[in-house]
């Protein structure tokens, strides 16, 4: 990050599409650098006893425009990251209507442990929801997790894929809010997310993946076969003229152009292997449109005390 602030960057983007979580210790840290300080997360345990972790440092690493790219495989610390930006009105929240709605800490118990000696060998173990997590404003991540800014569809738009859809998963509930201050270090975030909907709700490229996600639900929930053989032969050809009609979605272009930081560029002419996997990473990128969004919106954000820097994406020609 502070790489990126020397070569000028304008603007970032965090990427926590399909990412699965981790470490609630280094979720924190992570939001603390976005934040001077304040609390990131509050923890219920079982006792019902509420633990608030805080970022203490007083130092803001990045004080540029942020926005946050999700899903619904979303989950766990990635959801109380994006939880505690959106509640700070920190970064626009652009991804699926809300992501997967992991919003509590299991621990497993090895019963050998608890009973010693058992005369009926090993007795496996039991794993426990011990904790639950909520937002600062004291809404829980259980279930609902967070419900983007700008909400997009993709191809998970209409499976049943999150928290909810499992079997007897816990209730969603809410404690008391932290005592925070939303970030003012915006002067039109209210407006460039109205914008960046009213942009998205005309892309026709969205139009093509929320209707390449209504077929994989089709495909999801049909389970049968005919057995007449003209009429299975039919159903495969159908299916196989749909994928190839949905192809189209790889084929997007952007007219994005990226680049790498000039600390890489020493690495990337001595490594022919590292560059072309950059290069393979910077095209697939110019096909994201949810990335083209995110520069989009980074691009309106505009700050209180603006700073003269150089774009890391620009426009092809």
């Amino acid at each position: 990050m502070e790489k990126l602030k020397e070569e000028g960057a304008q603007g970032l983007i965090l990427d926590l599409r399909d990412n699965g979580g981790g470490s609630l210790k280094t979720v924190v840290d992570i939001a603390g650098l976005f934040i001077k300080q304040g609390p990131v997360v509050q923890v219920k345990s079982s006792q019902e006893k509420i633990e608030v972790y805080e970022d203490n440092d007083n130092q803001l690493v990045w004080d540029g425009p942020l926005v946050i790219l999700v899903n619904e495989l979303s989950a766990s610390a990635s959801e109380i990251l994006a939880a505690a930006m959106q509640d700070y009105k920190r970064a626009v929240i652009i991804g699926s209507s809300q992501t997967f709605g992991k919003g509590t800490v299991q621990n497993v118990v090895p019963l050998n442990n608890v009973v010693r000696n058992s005369e009926f060998g090993d007795l496996g173990a039991l794993k426990l929801t011990t904790q639950k997590f909520y937002r600062i404003n004291g809404g829980s991540t259980q279930l609902k997790g967070v419900m983007s800014d700008v909400v997009v569809p993709d191809k998970y738009s209409y499976l049943d894929i999150g928290e909810r859809d499992l079997d007897q998963p816990m209730a969603w509930d809410k404690i008391p809010a932290a005592s925070y201050k939303a970030w003012e270090g915006y002067i039109d975030f209210e407006s460039t997310i109205a914008a960046s909907k009213q942009r998205m709700a005309q892309n026709e490229q969205l139009r093509l993946i929320e209707e390449n996600a209504q077929w994989l639900k089709e495909q999801q929930e049909n389970n049968k076969v005919s057995l007449f053989y003209a009429d299975f032969v039919a159903e495969v050809k159908k299916d196989k003229e749909r994928a190839a009609y949905f192809k189209k979605i790889n084929q997007y272009d952007s007219k994005l152009s990226f680049q790498s930081l000039d600390v890489e560029q020493t690495l990337l002419s001595q490594d022919a292997e590292l560059r072309e996997k950059r290069d393979r990473w910077h095209r697939e990128l110019a096909k994201d449109v949810y990335v083209e969004e995110a520069v989009n919106v980074l691009q309106d954000l505009k700050l209180r005390f603006a700073k003269p820097s150089m774009p890391l994406a620009a426009v092809k020609g």
